[in-house]
């Protein structure tokens, strides 16, 4: 692309940066790179929820799944919560404390909720691997990773 000659000195490489800008935008000017020198992905923090839980006749809810993440300048956590069918109310279940090294970890919670207020069946799930970061003397919450998922929940 040329810039013509009556374009001022200092607006030629405001120009020339604007049409670099408008050819990547209508994609004219790039080229993807070779497949061998592409770099590694990324990891990625991760929290699962296993497909079954468990719920005792006292109202005991026990919760798992799997997670992952990198450091963390504050403790971390792996929470989770249960709610089932209408109503408005998600009930807390437990915490786990995690270790964020990179590699996958499996997690567990126990809590208990009012009897009977969740029975067997279908339930909606939420685990969350939640960082405490110290920020100007406050432990300020960081979320890492959320999920939230159908579970089949059992006697047990």
């Amino acid at each position: 692309m040329s810039v013509p000659a009556s374009v001022s000195g200092s607006a030629r490489p405001v120009l020339i940066r604007a049409a670099a800008c408008a050819a990547l935008l209508f994609g004219t000017a790039v080229a993807a790179p070779p497949a061998a020198s592409a770099a590694p992905a990324p990891v990625h923090e991760t929290v699962t929820v296993d497909s079954e839980g468990r719920i005792a006749a006292d109202g005991t809810v026990t919760l798992s799944g799997t997670y992952r993440c990198l450091d963390a300048s504050g403790p971390v956590l792996v929470g989770s919560s249960v709610h089932q069918g209408t109503a408005p109310t998600r009930y807390g279940v437990g915490g786990t404390r995690a270790v964020c090294d990179g590699e996958t970890h499996t997690w567990e919670n126990t809590g208990r909720v009012p009897s009977g207020t969740l029975e067997a069946g279908a339930a909606d799930v939420e685990a969350t691997l939640t960082e405490l970061r110290p920020v100007d003397g406050l432990l300020l919450p960081v979320f890492h990773a959320v999920q939230q998922q159908e579970v089949d929940l059992v006697r047990g």
